[in-house]
């Protein structure tokens, strides 16, 4: 580690904000932003997922190590995280934890069904019966109510627990084992960890009852849960605002926020969290500040505006390789933008047009000021491709490490309006 800087810790119920880095330069920026909003969000600097990494060609230790040099060199002395984000195997939480991180964020979507919520009442049945004896817990839900400090009750009626059963009976076991494998690896080590929950990479909501039977399972069986992240109800495309009703958002968030309080306490986690600003205040308030936000890609995007700000040229290739590799890119993630979404760059003469069109943020939206640039989705899930290509890759280092207040500034701007926006009375 650093010298000087204190080694990421455990932020247990502090509210938290989690800056993805995924070139390694954003730090400086990010911490400007921390300093500009003021203070009481609790800050993860280092953090990136084994995928992420795989796509830029990182390690662990590298993305622990710009983090931490970052810090040194801004005298950085208060507590932070590190995040190893989306963990699916064991050899997964080895080289992360060997790296220092402290907050192991498990990832089982692999074993979640999909299709489980579009399944009919026979069909659940047909399944249910095939798992059940792999799942000694689904007596103790069954027929059971559960009233929340919200005034709602979650009814756990047969066909509630077989369809949470169904759906995420096989990710509750895989989560609860790879818990395990975490504590035996910090046991070794001697250190303190956290761990937060991922069940938010599915098609649809997670709804209480699942959200209860989850939670309470992993809790019992020794997991050491700070954060949960469900699937929320609306769209959490990447790069964009929130897409739904926020007002039907906040009572729901209410709900999710009494499980965690009557269980854990734990925080809730929104994952996307990246440039979702018309849902921050909903969040603060219904978690009473035990949230816990995960942004990744919105630090790239913004080294882009420097590209395009410093050599449009090279902005202008971007685009078009992007373009190129977004069909096969964006098959991991959760976008609806096509190529037809905004013209290619050849149709665009004004750098300032060039930047509304695949870069702008601040826009009026129904909820407030938000993201709607159609071509930020495009850029967003090709990160990988770029970065790794031999001549775009570093060409966009090399902008980015000539410039660096102005990657600073930017990064700055633009943060700021997140954790402003999370603040206790923000609108």
């Amino acid at each position: 580690m650093a010298d000087g800087v204190p080694a990421p810790g455990v932020l247990g119920l502090t509210p938290s904000f989690g800056f993805g880095d995924r070139i390694g330069l954003a730090t400086p920026g990010h911490l400007a932003a921390l300093r500009s909003a003021g203070g009481g969000i609790a800050p993860i600097f280092a953090q990136q997922s084994i995928r992420e990494m795989t796509r830029t060609s990182r390690t662990p230790e590298g993305v622990m190590g710009d983090a931490m040099r970052a810090l040194a060199d801004a005298n950085w002395s208060e507590p932070h995280g590190a995040d190893a984000d989306h963990l699916k195997t064991p050899d997964d939480v080895d080289c992360t934890a060997a790296a220092g991180f402290t907050f192991f964020t498990i990832d089982p979507s692999d074993d979640v069904d999909q299709r489980a919520d579009d399944y009919d009442a026979a069909t659940v049945q047909q399944k249910f019966a095939a798992v059940a004896a792999e799942l000694p817990w689904i007596a103790a839900y069954q027929g059971r109510s559960v009233a929340l400090a919200t005034g709602t009750t979650i009814e756990l009626d047969e066909q509630a627990v077989q369809r949470a059963a169904v759906k995420y009976g096989a990710a509750i076991e895989r989560a609860v084992a790879l818990a395990d494998h975490i504590k035996q690896v910090h046991e070794r080590l001697g250190r303190d960890y956290e761990i937060e929950l991922s069940v938010d990479e599915t098609d649809q909501p997670t709804t209480l009852a699942e959200h209860y039977i989850i939670a309470d399972q992993c809790l019992q069986r020794g997991m050491k849960l700070v954060s949960l992240a469900p699937r929320f109800i609306g769209e959490l495309e990447k790069g964009v605002d929130y897409k739904g009703d926020v007002a039907a958002l906040e009572k729901s968030l209410e709900n999710h926020a009494a499980i965690a309080k009557l269980l854990g306490p734990y925080k809730l986690s929104l994952h996307s969290g990246s440039d979702k600003l018309s849902m921050y205040g909903a969040l603060a308030r219904a978690t009473d500040g035990q949230f816990h936000v995960k942004t990744a890609g919105t630090s790239y995007l913004e080294a882009l505006r420097v590209v395009l700000r410093h050599d449009e040229s090279l902005f202008r290739q971007i685009v078009d390789f992007s373009r190129e590799r977004y069909p096969t890119d964006k098959a991991t993630y959760h976008v609806s933008a096509t190529n037809d979404s905004a013209p290619p760059q050849s149709e665009v003469g004004a750098a300032e047009e060039l930047e509304k069109l695949y870069l702008e943020r601040w826009c009026d939206v129904p909820q407030g000021v938000g993201f709607t640039a159609p071509g930020r989705q495009i850029l967003h899930c090709t990160f990988g491709s770029v970065l790794t290509d031999a001549a775009l890759g570093k060409a966009v280092v090399d902008v980015l490490r000539s410039h660096p207040d102005t990657y600073s500034e930017v990064l700055c701007e633009h943060f700021s309006r997140h954790l402003q926006a999370l603040q206790p009375g923000a609108a």
